[in-house]
């Protein structure tokens, strides 16, 4: 088992100079398995870390993970969602080496015209047997997960 943080750590207030317990929690996410023209939807991602990835991100405050599905499909692909269902919870706190993220993983039928957006710079339909070898994040396993599944 990996060593955890502290659920608290203290900081101090630049202007006043108290001192300020913050709370460290994961932070939700999203990750949208697109199926598409045969295939699944990835986009290559602008930001780091770089690489092919399942259009997904952050849910916002507010939010329930199902709109930030939809919502983050439609900025990142330009596609509309169909059918969208839950398939898993990847929550390995090193599953993102900027903070630790809980994603819920959805499957959906993507409509529409693929376009890269938002935080993508690029987006393929891919198959199985050509997914790139640069996948971001923990997606290889989530990818071989869903693959692993869909035979089943």
């Amino acid at each position: 088992m990996k060593a955890r943080r502290p659920l608290k750590r203290k900081i101090h207030c630049t202007h006043c100079g108290k001192e300020l317990e913050i709370w460290d929690n994961p932070k939700p996410v999203v990750d949208i398995i697109i199926e598409f023209g045969g295939g699944i939807i990835l986009i290559k991602r602008k930001n780091p870390p770089s690489g092919w990835a399942i259009p997904g991100g952050f849910v916002d405050y507010g939010e329930s993970a199902e709109d930030a599905a939809l919502r983050e499909a439609k900025e990142e692909t330009n596609l509309d969602l169909n059918d969208l269902r839950q398939f898993h919870v990847y929550s390995d706190p090193a599953r993102d080496d900027r903070v630790h993220t809980i994603s819920t993983v959805f499957i959906a039928k993507g409509q529409g015209t693929p376009q890269a957006g938002d935080d993508a710079d690029d987006i393929s339909i891919f198959s199985q047997d050509t997914l790139p070898p640069d996948l971001a994040f923990d997606h290889p396993q989530i990818l071989a997960d869903y693959f692993d599944r869909r035979k089943s």
